[in-house]
């Protein structure tokens, strides 16, 4: 962790070295959210069409909603290392690439045929794609997209926070498992596999960091909840 003091209240994206702020920020999330489409427009088509258009669209408003709303965030007094957040951004970026693009050597169908599967592909990512709103509004000026400490920094325990640490991260999983469910492919199960993988590791650095800000605080929360599944996980 790395302590500084600074407004939060640009937008940044974060790719491996690569630091970007502001409106530089906000057109190459948009630029990475197209090229998805993109991929998405030239994969076969053996699947009708409109539901991939959909989970699509889900991601891109996803994006559009976390680059607004990254306006909005309370500012940071101490934060992760530049090399642990560029680790978990590249990740990220793997976890899409693998979503959507057919590679030749991962493009084979590994779910069950049927439409049947794709719906409930869709279902997920819309259901999950409503907790990651819910649990981002609830956290308003204390969320970050990196592992920090916010200026007055609270321990949000009301809606979402109630169930699970960490329902955003719950919500990003579960909008790929959907996504995957759509696509059907090897290519896109994998994506889930890294994106689990960069998550975990997250929480357990995050935990730590909370657990510095909010002492026994933090450890009553964490006897009572579960990280990422209600009474599970």
């Amino acid at each position: 962790m790395t302590a500084r003091s600074q407004p939060s209240r640009e937008a940044v994206l974060m790719i491996g070295p690569l630091r970007l702020t502001g409106r530089s920020a906000r057109l190459v999330s948009l630029a990475l959210t197209a090229g998805l489409v993109f991929l998405l427009a030239h994969y076969r088509d053996r699947i009708v069409h409109t539901p991939f258009t959909i989970s699509a669209l889900l991601w891109i408003a996803w994006q559009v909603y976390w680059t607004v709303s990254a306006t909005q965030t309370a500012s940071t007094v101490r934060a992760e290392s530049t090399k642990s957040r560029a680790f978990h951004q590249n990740l990220l970026l793997l976890g899409f690439f693998l979503l959507f693009a057919p590679l030749p050597w991962l493009d084979r169908r590994v779910m069950p045929s049927g439409t049947i599967w794709v719906y409930v592909g869709l279902a997920v990512q819309a259901a999950f794609f409503g907790l990651a709103i819910s649990a981002r509004r609830t956290i308003g000026r204390n969320w970050s997209g990196e592992i920090s400490q916010k200026l007055d920094h609270e321990l949000v325990r009301s809606g979402p926070y109630r169930f699970v640490r960490h329902p955003i991260y719950t919500a990003i999983i579960g909008m790929f498992v959907g996504a995957a469910l759509v696509s059907g492919d090897l290519h896109a199960l994998l994506a889930v596999v890294v994106v689990v993988a960069a998550y975990l590791r997250k929480i357990r650095l995050e935990e730590q960091n909370l657990g510095q800000v909010f002492g026994s605080r933090y450890d009553d929360y964490r006897r009572e909840t579960r990280a990422l599944i209600p009474w599970v996980l």
